[in-house]
């Protein structure tokens, strides 16, 4: 199974994601995108460390999401990505323009064929107003365009609002 699992800030789009994964009984390894740059930063790493379990294991994804995915994926197998925007952000800072649309082509040819349970947190940034900025706008455009390309691609979609999942396509969460 793939799934999607998009909210805003403190939605608890990571925390179902965990959930789901624990659930699932099957080994997790958690795909982290984030890197440590600043304090804030350092400090909500943390804070997704110490919910997880501690036989979960931990990879740290730069831009080849899809390579790590394929390396990793397998039956009776849990993939958690936490979280493609972050991993969409690195690619919209690369100094090589065209690795962002070469990385996301790739994510989207590997996905549908990986075999386990793959399971991907992003942020939902195009639920507010139009940013000011190019490359906020560009942002939110890479992400929204994203987000639909995987949508198509994925088993169930969640949208996660005040820490409540809405379904938006496949099975219920029970």
């Amino acid at each position: 199974m793939k799934e999607l699992i998009l909210g805003g800030a403190r939605s608890g789009k990571s925390a179902l994601a965990e959930e789901l994964a624990l659930a699932s009984g099957l080994a997790v390894t958690y795909l982290a995108t984030a890197e440590a740059g600043d304090a804030e930063m350092r400090e909500r790493i943390r804070h997704h460390r110490e919910r997880r379990p501690a036989q979960w294991g931990v990879v740290e994804v730069g831009c080849d999401l899809a390579g790590e995915l394929v390396k990793r994926a397998a039956v009776g197998h849990c993939l958690l990505v936490d979280c493609l925007t972050l991993w969409l952000t690195r690619l919209l800072i690369d100094p090589e323009p065209e690795r962002l649309a070469r990385e996301r082509d790739e994510l989207l040819l590997v996905l549908p064929g990986l075999p386990g349970r793959i399971i991907m947190v992003s942020n939902e940034t195009g639920l507010g107003v139009v940013p000011l900025g190019e490359i906020s706008r560009r942002f939110c455009d890479e992400s929204g365009r994203l987000h639909q390309q995987l949508a198509r691609v994925c088993d169930r979609v969640v949208l996660t609002v005040a820490g409540l999942p809405q379904v938006l396509k496949g099975e219920r969460i029970t």
